[in-house]
């Protein structure tokens, strides 16, 4: 490498990281979309600088895959349209199909400065969705994004700076909780304690490091497609997970930068976060099958306490005090790291149940079959 382009690349790292956040201009134009919606793009013109030609900014195209979420969407587009990022920014739409107000809310946020084009996603799963709006996308830099999720101002702008400045394959901040509802907010408490979620680095990381997985993630478009894109498994989860695990395979590197902030919005209710940690555990499985390892042994132990319970439930007849035993040290270890909060114990005990119910169920299935049904 060149002494200028040395320069050059530090020049944009550093423009990049900072925070700027003067208001662009930006012109309105109707842009035709399916189910008879046509959808405003305000195609953003930031004020003239006088910035020098290497502190160009790459063009960053957000993905954000929907299926009637109008519970959330509304302050996730808020967050996205409020990004810094000084560059071309664009935020690219795959619908499964809602029959919520799900396409209302973006045909309402069409009114706000971001170029937002909307597709449909006949497959209705998310990797789905996401490698439809990956290939329609025109951004260098493809940005992940989840509906349930709000997003700092600078997201973007940190996220591309960490990629650009670690020449990693993909980057990704922290996962952080938040929920306005009673068991929402447990729920949250629960994935923030060690001894519930796991040491799992991209959860809990002080300082940028390299994980196995992250949260979201960005990358560069070319690299992506290059990849394949997602891999759609039998579950229709953990495609993210397996995406990072075969680039780490190639020699890539995923890099946690704990300032890229979000805050995602956990499961409201007993019922949805049991069938969340259930497709969670049956996506697990499917890693196993497909790749033939897991990226981590972190899942052995909800696997260990279904074993352990099933044990100490036959052995009742004999004695009470196995299973009694096992209760005590599992719910006390909670309890523990949920500092005594009873529904954070509760959130975490679902957690655990349904996921290693789900890792189970998905390796009793046959691994050629669980091979044969990837696409």
């Amino acid at each position: 490498m060149s002494a200028r382009s040395g320069v050059v690349e530090a020049s944009i790292s550093e423009a990049i990281a900072r925070s700027l956040s003067e208001a662009g201009s930006w012109c309105i134009q109707w842009f035709p979309v399916y189910k008879g919606r046509r959808i405003r793009i305000a195609a953003v013109t930031p004020r003239r600088r006088e910035y020098p030609v290497e502190m160009a900014f790459p063009s960053v195209s957000i993905l954000l895959p929907v299926l009637n979420e109008e519970e959330d969407l509304e302050e996730c587009l808020a967050s996205l349209v409020a990004q810094d990022y000084q560059g071309s920014l664009e935020i690219v739409v795959a619908d499964g199909g809602s029959t919520d107000a799900t396409l209302e809310i973006l045909d309402k946020h069409a009114e706000d400065p971001a170029n937002l084009r909307v597709f449909p996603n006949p497959d209705r799963v998310q990797s789905a969705g996401i490698n439809l709006a990956a290939g329609a996308a025109r951004g260098e830099i493809l940005v992940r994004v989840d509906a349930h999720t709000t997003y700092a101002t600078d997201y973007v702008s940190k996220s591309v700076a960490t990629l650009l400045e670690t020449g990693a394959s993909a980057v990704g901040g922290l996962m952080s909780a938040e929920s306005p509802s009673r068991f929402g907010g447990a729920v949250a408490g629960a994935m923030s304690a060690k001894l519930a979620m796991g040491p799992a680095r991209y959860r809990h990381a002080t300082t940028r490091s390299e994980v196995d997985t992250v949260y979201l993630g960005a990358f560069r478009k070319d690299e992506f497609l290059e990849m394949g894109g997602l891999r759609m498994l039998p579950s229709h989860v953990a495609e993210d997970t397996d995406l990072y695990f075969r680039w780490r395979q190639r020699g890539g590197r995923v890099i946690v930068e704990p300032s890229i902030r979000s805050v995602y919005r956990p499961r409201r209710t007993p019922g949805a976060l049991a069938r969340q940690f259930y497709r969670y555990g049956l996506g697990k499985a499917d890693m196993l099958y497909v790749n033939g390892v897991w990226p981590s042994w972190r899942p052995a132990a909800p696997l260990l306490l279904i074993v352990g319970l099933i044990g100490g439930i036959a052995l009742v007849p004999l004695s009470w005090w196995p299973l009694v035993a096992l209760l005590a040290l599992w719910l006390g270890a909670l309890a523990l790291t949920a500092r005594f909060r009873p529904l954070v114990v509760v959130a975490g005990a679902i957690m655990h149940l349904a996921y290693g119910v789900g890792l189970w169920r998905g390796l009793f299935r046959s691994p050629r079959k669980v091979r044969a049904a990837v696409r």
